[in-house]
């Protein structure tokens, strides 16, 4: 992988301070490295053996087979082709079975039904696909670690390398996604790995490092769209060193002017930009078409002219490119989806709703999601740089942030870009800043390696201080293993609470099934029935084949049999529960009594026709079944969120791995919130709420 060349570039000229002996030797230092990275991966493929199919991992590892085996990129080119292919390579050698061409989900490209076909109906073992694609995606998270070791000790010698990497290593939000089969991770490292290549590049004008510039942003290109981001980044970059007055060599040719360097830095940088176009059509199979014109015929799932009615000159662009078969189709089809699904979103954040987001939702994430000995070691990383700024002149302070230019590029642009999204689904979508963090905690150890020269004993009571602050980090990823995806901080609660402030991938994306089966192993009585609501997908009746299954996300169109809510366990994802994707969302209006009042009236005739699946007129009363069929569909899902409205002001009794909420409800809290009229409703919730601790 391209991260391995450029740890052996960055330890080379970085393994050692200005005027300062390296702790170890360059080869024991790369095998320390090498060991934190890869504990890192191992603990985090590990922890989500016990974790069922999150949301997106099911479209990854499909689309991923179908790119590698079939050669057709119909299904999810929206989340990257790069990762997917490597997540699905394991099973692409193993060639599983494969849902057949003809079925609707193949010929209209909807990854969600072929994908739980080659899951759990086509005798594949859905187990072994999720590991393997998943120990797959953990040799990003390792690759990150070793970048930022190298990075930080390039700037804070062995000490700071050694702390940066372990806060990287045990940190939750890193194990969390570096479990997972998705993007997220692939994306942070080659944001983390391309701008320290082009620095790189700008800084010596030899032909390998030009190339490897390149070639990670290519790879960055089919990793994930958020690759644009890229293009600032490299402009802040190159406009730097342009006005650096030290002479530029590139190409052979050395360029000493602000004109000539900036001249220059455009005109390589440009021919880096056909290395992408190369590697995108590679990734592609340097065919424009999204389908493999071998196989069955087949049409997109959201049409082009869906896809681009957000208009500008973004779709201009795209439209442009498609005319001219500039870029593959299923690259530009891709970049289509993911800019039409980012004008607006459902999101939930302490409570409240919205579809445009909100400017303080990656601000707060970032605070409810990280740990606080990492903040507390951020804290004293910038004491320590403020006491230093102190102690030097101007020049001095300026060369010390021209050397970290990438980070500093990275970490603004990156939060600018978050604070003004409309996509407030995910705290993993700030994933990408947390390597810059880990970097400066970096800091520490070169404050420690400092005073020691200065004073053994002021080092031993630094030493004593970053053991403490690293014990303390550590005891937080043991305490939470392997829950990492729903770590939440102290300060608001911990975990616990979790489900009050963010939901989706921040908490519950549909990973917890396991740890309700053994939930129910322990604590359910003889008998007693388990109700689910579920998020995630994962296929439920594999954990809990006897549950009634209540309303789902995604529904994989699988059939929603009438049922009779009875006293007994109520499972309820914690997404589901918020409605943050459900039209009755927040409050329980009067149109929604008034419309739940009307259908609750039809309740014996419900359960009458589920009595007979092949109903006399009779029983019909004027209506076709098909008529009746979508009545009980809009009754199930306004009985679920008079349910949830309720519950969402009743402490759960326990929860199943944080993100499954457990309510055992008796048949007198039953009746008053299914059957009792508003007054009835909201004086039980009062009561729930006066009990609350």
């Amino acid at each position: 992988m391209p991260c391995g060349n450029l740890s052996i570039l960055l330890i080379k000229f970085s393994h050692r301070l200005p005027n300062s002996r390296p702790l170890l030797p360059p080869f024991w230092l790369l095998g320390l490295a090498l060991l934190l990275a890869l504990g890192h991966a191992g603990l985090a493929t590990f922890a989500m053996r016990e974790k069922s199919t999150t949301a997106d991992e099911l479209a990854h590892v499909t689309g991923g087979y179908t790119f590698n085996h079939w050669h057709d990129y119909r299904l999810h080119p929206e989340n990257g082709i790069l990762p997917q292919r490597w997540q699905a390579l394991p099973a692409t050698l193993a060639q599983p079975n494969f849902p057949a061409m003809s079925t609707p989900g193949w010929r209209v490209s909807v990854v969600w039904l072929v994908g739980y076909d080659f899951f759990y109906r086509n005798g594949n073992d859905p187990d072994w696909l999720l590991f393997t694609a998943r120990a797959m995606n953990s040799l990003f998270g390792a690759a990150t670690v070793l970048l930022v070791f190298f990075w930080s000790q390039r700037l804070w010698g062995t000490l700071g390398a050694l702390v940066s990497a372990i806060f990287c290593a045990l940190c939750p939000t890193m194990l969390a996604h570096s479990g997972l089969a998705t993007s997220d991770m692939c994306m942070a490292f080659f944001l983390l790995a391309f701008p320290a290549a082009y620095w790189r590049h700008l800084h010596d004008g030899r032909w390998h490092a030009w190339l490897l510039s390149a070639g990670l942003l290519g790879l960055a290109a089919v990793a994930k769209y958020t690759a644009v981001l890229l293009l600032p980044i490299v402009a802040v970059m190159a406009l730097v060193r342009a006005l650096r007055p030290e002479p530029l060599l590139l190409g052979g040719r050395t360029f000493r002017t602000p004109f000539g360097r900036l001249g220059a830095i455009v005109a390589s940088t440009a021919a880096q930009g056909l290395v992408v176009l190369f590697v995108i059509w590679a990734f592609f199979g340097f065919r424009y078409s999204i389908f493999n014109p071998a196989l069955p015929a087949g049409e997109v799932n959201l049409s082009w002219e869906l896809l681009l009615s957000f208009g500008g000159w973004k779709a201009a662009l795209i439209e442009f490119c498609r005319k001219w078969r500039l870029l593959p189709e299923g690259w530009l089809y891709g970049l289509a989806f993911v800019l039409q699904h980012a004008q607006a979103r459902g999101a939930f954040l302490d409570g409240d709703y919205s579809i445009f987001g909100w400017v303080e939702f990656f601000p707060k994430t970032f605070l409810y999601k990280t740990p606080l000995s990492l903040l507390t070691a951020l804290v004293a990383s910038a004491a320590l740089m403020m006491l230093r700024f102190r102690e030097i002149a101007r020049a001095q302070i300026a060369r010390h942030f021209y050397r970290v230019t990438p980070l500093l590029a990275l970490f603004a642009i990156y939060w600018l870009f978050s604070l003004t999204s409309h996509l407030n689904i995910g705290h993993r979508h700030i994933l990408p800043i947390y390597p810059v963090l880990y970097i400066f905690c970096g800091a520490l150890g070169w404050a420690v390696t400092r005073a020691w020269r200065h004073s053994r004993v002021g080092g031993c009571a630094g030493a004593l201080v970053i053991a403490g602050l690293l014990g303390w980090h550590a005891s937080v990823a043991a305490k939470i293993y392997p829950h990492f995806l729903a770590y939440f901080s102290p300060a608001i609660g911990g975990p616990a609470e979790g489900y009050r402030h963010l939901v989706d991938s921040s908490l519950d994306w549909g990973q917890d099934l396991p740890a309700l089966k053994k939930w129910l192993g322990v604590h359910r009585h003889a008998g007693e029935p388990v109700y689910l609501s579920y998020f995630g997908s994962d296929e439920p009746a594999r954990f809990v084949p006897d549950a009634v299954l209540m309303t789902r996300i995604p529904s994989f169109d699988r059939p929603r049999p009438w049922y009779r809510c009875e006293p007994g366990l109520y499972a309820i994802s914690a997404t589901l529960l918020q409605h943050v994707y459900m039209p009755e969302r927040a409050i329980w209006t009067g149109a929604h009594e008034r419309e739940y009042r009307q259908l609750r009236a039809q309740d014996a005739s419900f359960l009458a026709l589920q009595a007979n699946p092949h109903p006399q007129p009779e029983l019909l009363h004027g209506r076709t079944l098909q008529q009746w069929t979508e009545l009980w569909h809009r009754y199930e899902d306004l009985r679920f969120a008079r349910l949830c409205y309720y519950l969402r002001a009743r402490q759960p009794d326990d929860t199943a791995g944080y993100s499954i909420l457990i309510y055992r409800l008796t048949a007198a809290e039953l009746l008053a919130v299914l059957d009792g009229d508003t007054r009835t409703l909201a004086a039980a919730m009062e009561r729930n709420r006066v009990a609350a601790p």
